[in-house]
């Protein structure tokens, strides 16, 4: 339990920041989960626009301290691949 005044400060500072960061993730979730629907719809057409909206999302997790770089940039490449790969056929 937070003792100093400082402590809880910062415990309630970082209550909130938890719920921010809570949302930031849930909503970069959401984007990549459409990505995913398209590609599982086959509708390369579909498949590129979602994932066009969903790249800017990730990107911004990174800025905000939500996601890792690498991680970003992981999950960006891989769905490109996939819609790329969709594309294809």
């Amino acid at each position: 339990m937070a003792n100093t005044p400082q402590s809880k400060k910062r415990a309630r500072q970082i209550e909130r920041r938890t719920d921010v960061n809570k949302a930031r993730r849930s909503r970069i979730r959401t984007f990549i989960r459409k990505v995913e629907e398209a590609i599982a719809s086959g509708n390369a057409e579909a498949a590129q626009l979602a994932l066009k909206t969903a790249q800017p999302e990730l990107m911004r997790g990174v800025t905000k301290g939500v996601v890792h770089k690498n991680t970003a940039s992981r999950k960006v490449s891989r769905l490109a691949a996939r819609v790329k790969a969709l594309s294809a056929n």
